[in-house]
C-alpha cells in the first residue's frame, strides 16, 4: 500500500510564536464493501504511519469499516453491535495507543441500524456518534439524536457525518458543547455526472459551517470507482474562516497530516 503524507512543514502553521498545536490527520481511502477484514488490514498500515508521525487525532471515512452499503439486507448482514464478541475482535486490531481514532461503521443496536462513527483510544470506545441527517437512500437507518464531543489534550472535537454538515444546527451543537473542531467522516462516491456537479461544492458548504460556528473542520473521504460511480474526495482541513488550509489531491490515496493551532481554538470547558 502506498500512502501520501502531505509535507508537515507545508501543512503546519508558522510556529515562530511557539503557539500550541494538536496534530490531526485524515485518511483518503479506497472503499471496502462488506469486507471488514480488508478494511482493517488497510487501516492497520494507516494507523502505524499515523502513530509513528505523532498524530493525536485520526479520522477515517463514513461507514469505512463495512463500506457505505445502501442495501438493507447486506448492511444488516455486516452490521456490528458494539457489545458483541465480533466487534470486540475488531477493536482488538486497533493499536494500543493514545492516538484517538474516529472511524465510520454500520452499527446494530436493539434491532435498529445506524450510520455511526466510533471514537477509539487504546482499544476502547470512548465515544460514538450516529448520523442525524439521513438521505432518502439511507431510510433504513435510524437517525441519531445526540451530539458527541470528546476531549483531546487542550481542546474538544465533535463529529458530523457527511451531509450532517449541510445543517447549521449540527455544527452549532458542537460549538455549544465547547468544541473547537468538527471531524467529518464522509463518503462522496457518486454517479459521475453528480460527482462532477458537486466536485467543488463540498468544501464550500463545510466552509459555511465553519464561519457560522467559529469551528475548524477536518473531513475524511473515499476515492476510486465503483460501477458507474466515482469518488474523488475531498479530504481537507478548513479553518474557522472557512478557508481550506490543507487538502490531499483529489483521486489520490493518502494521509493528510496537519498541525492545528489551538491559540484560535476554544479551550476545554469544564462542567
Amino acid at each position: 500500500m502506498h500512502l501520501l503524507s502531505i509535507d508537515k512543514n507545508v501543512a503546519r502553521h508558522d510556529l515562530s510564536r511557539m503557539e500550541r498545536t494538536v496534530r490531526i490527520a485524515a485518511v483518503q481511502s479506497p472503499e471496502f464493501l462488506g469486507n471488514i477484514e480488508a478494511a482493517m488490514s488497510y487501516a492497520a498500515d494507516v494507523l502505524a504511519q499515523a502513530v509513528q508521525a505523532g498524530v493525536q487525532l485520526l479520522c477515517f471515512p463514513e461507514c469505512y469499516l463495512q463500506g457505505y452499503l445502501l442495501d438493507e439486507e447486506m448492511a444488516r448482514t455486516v452490521a456490528l453491535d458494539l457489545s458483541s464478541a465480533d466487534f470486540a475482535a475488531v477493536l482488538n486490531q486497533f493499536p494500543q495507543s493514545d492516538t484517538i481514532i474516529v472511524m465510520g461503521m454500520i452499527e446494530r443496536h436493539a434491532g435498529a441500524l445506524y450510520n455511526s462513527a466510533i471514537v477509539v483510544q487504546n482499544r476502547s470506545v470512548i465515544g460514538r456518534y450516529r448520523k442525524a441527517h439521513l438521505l432518502r437512500k439511507e431510510s433504513f437507518f435510524e437517525a441519531g439524536t445526540e451530539a458527541t464531543v470528546v476531549s483531546v489534550n487542550c481542546f474538544r472535537f465533535g463529529v458530523n457525518i457527511c451531509c450532517d454538515t449541510r445543517y447549521p444546527t449540527a455544527a452549532q451543537k458542537i460549538a455549544d458543547l465547547g468544541g473547537s473542531l468538527i471531524v467529518c467522516p464522509a463518503n462522496n462516491m457518486l454517479p459521475r455526472s453528480r460527482a462532477m456537479e458537486y466536485k467543488d461544492v463540498h468544501n464550500s458548504a463545510r466552509g459555511e459551517r465553519c464561519r457560522e460556528s467559529g469551528l475548524w473542520l477536518m473531513s475524511s473521504d473515499v476515492t476510486g470507482e465503483r460501477d458507474d460511480c466515482v469518488g474523488w474526495g475531498p479530504t481537507a482541513v478548513l479553518n474557522p474562516a472557512g478557508q481550506v488550509v490543507a487538502q490531499l489531491p483529489l483521486e489520490q490515496l493518502g494521509l493528510l497530516i496537519y498541525d492545528m493551532p489551538v491559540h484560535q481554538a476554544r479551550l476545554t470547558r469544564h462542567g
